[in-house]
């Protein structure tokens, strides 16, 4: 094993150290390694100025070999080459997911005629955004430049509130929020609250701090989930499902009432054009899964505005319910196996949830 590590970061490290040490470009380059250790490159990115490279792979076997067992490969390459960071991208899963936007950009354009001017004004940026993701889909983390590249200033925001966005607190939906609030969809966000088991403080006090960092109103629901809650204690049930049917529930009878006209999610599925819905005279966008993004992608944005992801798996409420009632943990990694299958979650991270929940 070690003596294949040895080869195939030795390999690399000949083909791309020109590259980094600016002898040459990566379009000059051979990709072929077919000779050298089996397997040949799709493209090579190097983003000089931060000294990070993105080697992107023909499909996930290429992939695999690249990153080697446990990323002893890619973490010893990243070493002998002296850059930042190396990202590994399948072409395969690209291409999936620049089909999807392009299927999401489709129905954005299909839909946008409908619309008055307030509503049709932020819905343009978005679909915008898109275009410019398919457009550089070769480039890891595209939703960051897509979204940042003024100066991280918003676009001109719509006079009144054109959306509603639902706020945890986690990386994913606070993600939303910067990018609608970007987008000028002035939004709302609102943070339905079950209680601290599992909407715990240092939940709310991500969802106060983002608010106030992106001048964005705030509103809390209490709901009632203490049937749900002793329900899946007891072991008779799995709470996530009705849980975020409950708080679903509340965030789309909230929108109603307030006559906006989008219900904003985090939610990475469904995706293309099942990502814009019309439920119950709500448009419900489900931005990740629209804009086709991974968790990577979501941590980096939202890091930068000072919300990290916690690390665990779910709540306090689902992680008391794994220690009580193990069976129910298939339940749980029944989900994560979904987001996997989907290309949202690389194995790694999965792997990761998956030995949390268990």
């Amino acid at each position: 094993m070690k003596r294949e590590v040895d080869d195939i970061v030795q390999s690399l490290k000949k083909l791309l150290k020109p590259v980094v040490e600016d002898e040459c470009t990566a379009d000059d380059i051979d990709l072929n390694l077919w000779d050298e250790i089996g397997i040949s490159l799709e493209k090579v990115i190097f983003d000089s100025e931060n000294r990070n490279l993105v080697i992107i792979t023909p499909d996930r076997p290429e992939k695999s070999a690249v990153i080697g067992k446990g990323g002893w490969v890619v973490g010893r390459l990243r070493e002998e080459l002296g850059v930042n960071s190396i990202h590994v991208e399948a072409n395969s899963d690209i291409l999936v997911r620049k089909y999807r936007m392009e299927l999401a950009s489709k129905r954005l354009a299909e839909i946008l005629p409908s619309f008055n001017e307030d509503d049709k004004y932020p819905l343009e940026n978005l679909q915008d955004l898109l275009n410019q993701r398919i457009e550089n889909v070769y480039f890891a983390n595209s939703l960051l430049k897509g979204i940042l590249n003024d100066s991280e200033k918003p676009k001109k925001e719509s006079q009144t509130h054109r959306a509603i966005v639902a706020l945890s607190g986690g990386v994913d939906s606070s993600s939303s929020l910067i990018i609608a609030k970007i987008l000028g969809f002035n939004p709302i966000a609102v943070t339905v609250n079950p209680g601290e088991i599992v909407l715990p403080k240092h939940f709310q006090k991500n969802v106060e701090n983002l608010s106030k960092l992106l001048d964005v109103e705030h509103e809390y629901i209490n709901v009632d989930m203490s049937s749900v809650i002793e329900n899946a204690l007891e072991g008779k049930i799995h709470p996530c499902g009705r849980c975020s049917g409950t708080i679903e529930e509340a965030l789309m009878d909230h929108t109603k009432q307030l006559k906006i006209s989008f219900l904003i999610f985090g939610d990475f599925l469904s995706t293309g054009a099942q990502s814009i819905l019309f439920k119950e005279g709500v448009w419900r966008i489900n931005m990740p899964a629209m804009l086709s993004a991974t968790k990577g992608e979501t941590k980096g944005l939202a890091g930068r505005y000072g919300i990290k992801s916690a690390g665990g798996y779910g709540c306090p409420l689902i992680n008391e319910v794994h220690k009580r009632h193990a069976h129910m943990s298939r339940f749980s990694i029944q989900r994560v196996l979904r987001e996997t299958r989907a290309g949202v979650l690389e194995p790694g991270e999965a792997l990761g949830l998956i030995m949390r929940s268990i």
